[in-house]
């Protein structure tokens, strides 16, 4: 049976219900719009793995339709109707990346046929349905994001090949978990995963860690040691930061993603490795090979496959998913946090979030620490989010903070004797009564 769901774009009503039988009959989900724009508008909700569009219709065509598509998900087959005066057209679409077109009236065994292989391009036939299901490639990965959805998409039609990806993406935006899932989803999920960080190791012991080296190679070589690639061999390494990588290192690794063989420090033999690259980098690599920091041949070795992480801020729809997430795992049977307040949700939803999802564990993880109730206010998140900003507040705010401070400070110095405190401030006792009714401070709280 399959699972996958297909939309239907066609303005004659009579030829979307026809194609929609068809399509249900055999399994699939179907989503039926009458116009390209509507496409457009629906697909990111639907998330859609195939779709079936007419050629000719009124207003966006089928080939603006799938140059729109092809722009926004470039990994989405497009299959096109089209009438016997129009069949030039069509080849010259599947020239231009449409997975395939057929003549009305269309046969339906060659329909079923065609859809079965563009959601089997996609990653969502029914046998890769299973192996997911088995696998748990992605996991790892709480969404429910278009744009994660589109991305995971894209890191499952690529798992099955050997092609080097590069990810790139700002610090905290889970770079390390797409590439795991990744691995989990390719042929070598049952091989080792070893994920190592170019900009935590010293420079001088970067060779070694990654080729190994030979017992006595260098002051303090007392045996031999098996290098990150030898261990990772028949499975997936993981290169982060490879941004940070010193110059003098990367020509060494370029020499062995070229000739597949490491040379441990200290040996006259070279070792065959197979191992799968995925690097990943917060950096502007394009820019660090022109500016000469990077080298263009080691990035272009490592940059087969580039994959984009998005920011937190571009998928909010995710943060209420990753919060409680992280609360359920953050929580014990000692933690009294069960939850947020809807203030407290808006607050984390509405937040800039520079840290990403890293900052948002970690205000998750101060509010669980600081949780007096069951119920996590708004004021803790308030709190956890001003010690994660650059310290610029607005005005009106730092100002009321400066009043509020400064009452409290005259206060204590006068213990509590409002007339003193006013002569202090240079205002007189109306106006300075008024201050502290603003800001709740009672003169009594001061007095010893």
């Amino acid at each position: 049976m399959n699972t996958a769901r297909v939309m239907v774009v066609d303005d004659d009503p009579s030829l979307r219900r026809l194609l929609s039988i068809r399509l249900e009959s055999a399994g699939y989900e179907v989503d039926c719009v009458a116009s390209g724009e509507e496409a457009l508008a629906q697909l990111p909700v639907s998330r859609s793995q195939a779709v079936i569009t007419d050629l000719c219709m009124e207003g966006m065509n089928g080939l603006e339709l799938f140059a729109e598509i092809h722009e926004r998900n470039p990994c989405l087959p497009v299959i096109m109707l089209t009438a016997h005066g129009t069949i030039p057209d069509a080849v010259s679409a599947t020239s231009r990346g449409v997975f395939g077109f057929l003549t009305k009236p269309y046969d339906s065994k060659q329909l079923l046929e065609l859809v079965e292989q563009a959601t089997a391009l996609s990653g969502n036939s029914v046998n890769l349905a299973k192996q997911d299901e088995a696998a748990d490639w992605r996991s790892d990965i709480i969404t429910r994001s278009p744009v994660m959805e589109e991305l995971l998409s894209q890191a499952h039609m690529i798992a099955n090949s050997n092609a080097s990806v590069f990810i790139h993406g700002q610090s905290g935006t889970g770079k390390e978990l797409l590439a795991r899932a990744i691995h989990r989803a390719s042929p070598r999920a049952d091989m080792p995963f070893i994920a190592v960080n170019c900009s935590a190791i010293p420079e001088q012991l970067l060779e070694s860690e990654l080729f190994g080296h030979r017992k006595g190679a260098f002051t303090g070589a007392a045996h031999d040691h098996k290098g990150l690639f030898q261990a990772a061999h028949g499975g997936t390494l993981f290169l982060d930061e490879i941004g940070d990588m010193p110059a003098a290192f990367q020509a060494k690794l370029l020499r062995v993603l070229q000739e597949r063989q490491v040379r441990p420090v200290g040996s006259v033999e070279s070792i065959a490795v197979d191992v799968r690259i995925v690097s990943a980098t917060h950096r502007d690599l394009e820019k660090a090979t022109e500016s000469g920091e990077f080298r263009e041949d080691l990035y272009y070795r490592l940059n087969v496959v580039n994959l984009e992480m998005p920011v937190l801020a571009d998928r909010r729809e995710d943060i209420p998913l990753l919060a409680n997430h992280f609360l359920q795992k953050l929580s014990s049977d000692e933690s009294r946090a069960k939850g947020f307040s809807g203030e407290a949700m808006e607050l984390l939803m509405s937040a800039s979030w520079p840290g990403n999802i890293r900052q948002l564990y970690n205000v998750v993880e101060q509010a669980v620490v600081l949780a007096t109730a069951a119920v996590i206010p708004a004021a803790l998140i308030q709190r956890a989010l001003r010690s994660k900003d650059s310290g610029i507040i607005p005005f009106a705010e730092a100002r009321q903070r400066f009043e509020r401070d400064y009452l409290t400070k005259v206060l204590h110095m006068t213990d509590g004797n409002v007339a003193q405190a006013a002569r202090l401030a240079q205002r007189n006792r109306t106006e300075f009564y008024k201050l502290l009714g603003k800001y709740h401070l009672a003169p009594a709280l001061f007095k010893s």
